[in-house]
């Protein structure tokens, strides 16, 4: 049947390499951080949605973690009809309806002042965003495994797993000043309008490797050579593939090397979510800032991120190409990368706005270069063929607990200590549990075979 399917494959493009490849990872990336400036918006307007509705700060951390509530719960059914479904539609629908979620929560205070009625109606729109936002990241990955090989992979996994510095540094100050220019709903108005032209762009570009019109035989025989999956999405894969069975998931939920993946995942999606959710509301409540001050103040952080992120996949693929283990490349990074986050742990002995800054910058660049080498990597290195989009959601669900507990407890803890220095160190403290996990107990990364 493969040999079938490639005498379908017509091309319209010349015999040259191509690199459509990075056509469709630039789309990726933009959906990507479509997606993570939505769940970031929060904590810009979280200052000016606390004031005007009177949330106190065990309040406004269920609000921040009502995303990652039912992002978690919604994994797995994502991730089952991404298998079933294919990549292009389930983004593409997705994409169009979390947007309109996003621009719903601008409304709430048009709807009632009333402190309970509010709470309930930003908690159930944030809900109904990581609802529908759940196939994103697993998509993500799944184009990752369909269109570059394994040498190219780490690099392109590290690209959209950056996306939430990439969306940081360039929604954080943008929504700064609409806030300031024009109150706390007009970023979600504007983030709203922006994903679903975003679902446009993506109609036009995701194609199948195979039936892409700009793809070159060079190209598409190069990625296969790599170990691309490039037939995962094609109409006999998704018609034919069985359904889900116990030794599928058994294996899922049952692998040490998994585990140890989905441990890593948790321990940076908790970096991540303090960085989205808490951060700037420390930097205002707690250092003093105003709102566009604490936007502009997690750009550099933001930026330094996205940067660690791309240098952690790139510096994975090239050890990679030198000779070195798939386990080591993709491992190395990421030990480095979350040991160095731990030095964010000292913002909780200064008082000086810069320093705190500069400490988060070096951290978020450490956690940046782990996320791209160890994090979605692996998975794509790893997911059994028979389920490469359930083994994205099943890896992500685990992961993305840490979205729930992180801004819940860092509330918890605000609230009962009467300051973040406490918080700081819960926060630190994942970067060191993840590199001792990936260096001691992880072992061999391989692909998962189902028994």
């Amino acid at each position: 049947m493969a040999s079938e399917r490639t005498t379908e494959y017509i091309s319209t493009a010349s015999e040259r390499m191509t690199r459509t490849r990075y056509g469709v990872l630039a789309a990726i990336l933009l959906l990507a951080t479509v997606a993570y400036a939505d769940r970031a918006i929060l904590s810009i307007a979280g200052p000016g949605i606390s004031k005007e509705f009177g949330l106190n700060h065990v309040q406004l951390g269920y609000v921040l973690s009502a995303f990652s509530w039912a992002y978690v719960v919604g994994q797995i059914p994502g991730g089952l009809l991404l298998d079933r479904l294919g990549t292009k539609k389930m983004y593409g629908a997705t994409l169009v309806l979390w947007s309109i979620a996003t621009m719903l929560v601008g409304f709430v205070g048009n709807i009632t002042a009333d402190l309970s009625i509010a709470l309930g109606l930003l908690f159930a729109l944030r809900f109904a965003l990581g609802l529908i936002e759940a196939p994103s990241f697993p998509a993500n990955g799944r184009v990752a495994v369909m269109w570059f090989p394994k040498g190219e992979r780490g690099l392109a996994t590290s690209l959209f797993a950056s996306a939430s510095y990439f969306a940081v540094a360039i929604f954080s100050p943008f929504a700064g000043w609409l806030t300031s220019k024009f109150g706390w709903p007009a970023p979600f108005f504007a983030l709203g309008v922006i994903g679903i032209g975003s679902a446009f762009l993506w109609a036009a570009v995701m194609h199948e490797p195979r039936r892409h019109p700009r793809m070159s035989r060079a190209e598409l025989d190069h990625i296969i050579a790599g170990g691309a999956m490039v037939d995962i999405d094609s109409k006999h894969e998704l018609t034919s593939r069985p359904a889900l069975s116990m030794s599928v998931a058994r294996t899922l939920v049952a692998n040490r090397m998994l585990w140890c993946a989905y441990i890593g995942q948790y321990c940076t999606i908790a970096l991540s979510y303090f960085f989205i959710t808490w951060f700037p509301i420390y930097l205002v409540q707690a250092r003093g800032m105003n709102v566009m001050q604490a936007g502009f103040a997690t750009m550099i952080p933001a930026i330094a991120g996205f940067l660690g992120g791309i240098a952690g996949g790139a510096i994975s693929d090239w050890l990679i190409r030198r000779g070195w283990s798939v386990s080591w490349a993709r491992k190395t990074p990421y030990i480095v990368g979350m040991s160095v986050g731990c030095c964010l742990v000292f913002s909780a002995f200064t008082e000086s706005n810069i320093v705190i800054v500069m400490l988060m910058t070096l951290a978020f660049f450490g956690k940046g270069a782990a996320a791209g080498a160890g994090t979605w990597a692996i998975v794509s290195d790893t997911a059994p063929r028979e389920a490469v989009g359930l083994a994205g959601a099943v890896f992500n669900c685990i992961g993305n607990i840490g979205g729930i507990v992180t801004p819940i407890l860092f509330g918890y803890i605000v609230q009962a200590t009467g300051g973040y220095n406490v918080g700081l160190y819960f926060v630190a403290a994942h970067c060191l549990v993840a590199a001792l996990v990936y260096l001691f107990v992880m072992g061999k990364i391989e692909r998962v075979k189902v028994a």
